[in-house]
């Protein structure tokens, strides 16, 4: 049985963890590692996983960010695959590890990725992503945003590299264009996969996250494809 390591990272996170964990505990896999990566908290976020997640392995100090926390999360994995469900974020149902792995075992797939649907702080559905995933992924697919949430992007271990730290707002960005550059096979999972709470950093820091984003696109796809994609966009919004 293939297991996986799903990874939380979290700092005073209690007013938002819970429906985290109770996604976690609810799981009908059970070749689970659960890593939670706080960062020191104040609150109460740790007596909660205790309480939630008795089998989690919990890792508290700080750190220098979340990009940070998650490399730790990386350092500390054990699982064949890696998933990350940050504080707030949940699974679509109790059998979502358990279609996914499925899945792994049966295309021996390096990356599965699936659709994300969006809920807000009292975790009301508020519909799915806009960008929606292809039926075929690879590195060019990220030419156009990124179409895959984190949450719904779960990876080989043996090609998951490290955050690249010196991005402050979207390094997950580059971090799944470089491991869909390594896998040999990606996967659909014709599924919902995710619940993403719509209030994150790179939603708080929206600007920085896009000067970013386009500073990796331009490093990975060309300047000047970049820069005429952005302003084919930008001239089709003014339509």
């Amino acid at each position: 049985m293939l297991r996986v390591s799903i990874i939380t990272v979290c700092y005073n996170a209690a007013q938002t963890i819970e429906r985290t964990l109770i996604s976690v505990a609810e799981q009908t896999y059970s070749s689970v590692q659960y890593l939670v990566i706080d960062g020191a908290s104040t609150d109460n976020t740790l007596e909660k996983v205790r309480a939630i997640c008795p089998h989690a392995e919990i890792y508290s100090e700080p750190d220098k960010g979340i990009y940070d926390a998650m490399n730790k999360g990386l350092t500390l994995a054990q699982g064949d695959y890696v998933w990350f469900m940050n504080a707030g974020d949940s699974f679509y149902n109790r059998y979502t590890v358990e279609t996914v792995m499925q899945a792994a075992e049966k295309a021996g797939a390096d990356i599965l990725y699936g659709d994300t649907l969006l809920i807000d702080e009292n975790g009301d559905e508020l519909g799915l992503r806009k960008l929606r995933p292809p039926k075929l992924l690879n590195a060019e697919s990220f030419k156009n945003g990124m179409l895959v949430c984190h949450q719904a992007f779960v990876v080989r271990r043996s090609i998951a590299g490290k955050y690249d730290e010196q991005y402050r707002y979207s390094a997950d960005y580059d971090w799944c264009i470089r491991c869909m550059h390594k896998a040999e096979k990606i996967e659909q999972v014709d599924s919902i996969l995710a619940r993403y709470l719509n209030k994150g950093t790179t939603t708080q820091h929206h600007r920085a996250s896009l000067l970013e984003r386009y500073y990796i696109m331009s490093k990975e796809y060309g300047c000047i494809s970049t820069f005429f994609r952005h302003l084919y966009f930008l001239l089709r919004r003014k339509r």
